[in-house]
């Protein structure tokens, strides 16, 4: 009778429940490892660096999910709104359609390459298999972000107690270790004074010697739109004849052919003084 009964009593089995957290992992985890090959195998740099914001923002919504604001406010802030904003102006800087070279610098890039690719790759398939198996069992078991806030009310309070109390001297290590990149790389961009800097007087007189040899303008050059109908970059000035004063052109404009046609600016001046002009004769003939 009890076999009987245990065999006709539905069994209960424990079904984990699918959370926001689990949905937002695997939809943007393979959004984030193609935005990562695109990355790297994309040949402009600003592609790149496409594919890397797509990457930040889905690490942010990431931290979101997993009840990390501060990691969440952090990532969109500084990494995404600052530091990828910094690597775009120094792209256009350097040139939108330039192409990254295929060419070897460095003796022995591409094996120093792989072999760091391999050591990352395993060092994160160790972390993982033992966050999987080891960290599920005894003291080092996974407890949540939930649990781990609990202790100090919030993510942003619990971050700090660990920062300023338990990774102290790796925080101030990381922060010395920045500040002495920074101060590299400032000395190794810092290109040598190849002429000595002319002060005032200099330039005043090498500008005369320029008048007196050359012929070259004495005075400042005229702004675009000086004695013409429009103040825009590409209008160029219009000297009292209605000629184009060249030195107001801007030499990218024009190679460019982006310079407003100097008859097309003083079209409308020319047209009301042939008006007045005729109407002048208009009136002498009438008078004789």
């Amino acid at each position: 009778m009890n076999t009987l009964t245990m065999a006709l009593t539905p069994c209960t089995v424990a079904v984990p429940m699918v959370t926001a957290s689990h949905w937002a992992f695997w939809t943007l985890a393979p959004i984030m490892v193609l935005a990562a090959l695109g990355m790297v195998v994309a040949r402009k740099p600003v592609h790149s660096a496409l594919f890397l914001a797509v990457i930040m923002i889905s690490l942010a919504v990431q931290y979101a999910s997993m009840q990390a604001p501060f990691l969440f406010v952090v990532q969109i802030i500084v990494y995404t709104g600052a530091i990828l904003m910094l690597f775009l102006f120094v792209v256009m800087l350097v040139g939108v359609d330039t192409s990254e070279s295929l060419a070897d610098t460095l003796r022995s890039h591409r094996v120093a390459s792989t072999i760091a690719a391999i050591g990352i790759g395993a060092m994160l398939v160790v972390a993982v298999g033992h966050a999987v198996t080891v960290g599920n069992i005894g003291t080092d078991a996974a407890v949540g972000l939930e649990k781990a806030n609990a202790a100090h009310g919030d993510n942003v309070h619990s971050l700090a107690v660990l920062i300023f109390t338990q990774y102290v001297i790796p925080f101030e290590a990381t922060s010395a270790l920045l500040i002495t990149a920074a101060l590299g790389t400032m000395v190794l961009a810092h290109g040598e004074r190849l002429h000595r800097k002319k002060g005032q007087p200099e330039r005043m007189s090498d500008r005369m010697d320029a008048y007196l040899n050359d012929g070259a303008q004495l005075a400042s050059h005229p702004a675009p739109g000086v004695y013409a109908r429009s103040n825009e970059i590409g209008a160029p000035a219009l000297l009292p004849d209605g000629t184009v004063a060249q030195a107001s052109v801007s030499e990218a404009l024009a190679s460019r052919g982006g310079i407003i046609d100097a008859g097309e600016l003083k079209a409308p001046t020319a047209s009301a003084f042939a008006t007045i002009s005729a109407s002048r004769r208009e009136v002498e003939g009438e008078l004789e």
